[in-house]
């Protein structure tokens, strides 16, 4: 359950570009998480290997301003290129 400050997300991953290139980028990027008050909760994937679903929370709005700021994962993002998984973000709350 969400308290506070903290947020919820779910990130749809489509890895179809490279899904290899794909997952090992969602691992770095993923990895990046801790330094922001992050953590993933769940880490899912579709059968054919495509898609990835993640739950991830933060203990506060400024960490994950901070994340997607965060000079590490634009440069990993750079480096991937047109193989960069394409993201859609919501933001969720517990019911």
């Amino acid at each position: 359950m969400t308290t506070g400050n903290e947020v919820l997300l779910v990130a749809l991953v489509d890895l179809s570009a490279d899904a290899d290139a794909g997952r090992r980028y969602e691992d770095a990027v993923l990895a990046l998480l801790g330094r922001h008050g992050g953590e993933l909760e769940r880490r899912l994937r579709t059968g054919d290997g495509e898609t990835e679903v993640h739950v991830i929370r933060f203990a506060a709005r400024a960490g994950l301003d901070a994340f997607l700021a965060d000079p590490d994962r634009a440069a990993l993002r750079a480096e991937l290129g047109d193989a960069a998984p394409a993201t859609r973000v919501l933001e969720v709350r517990d019911v």
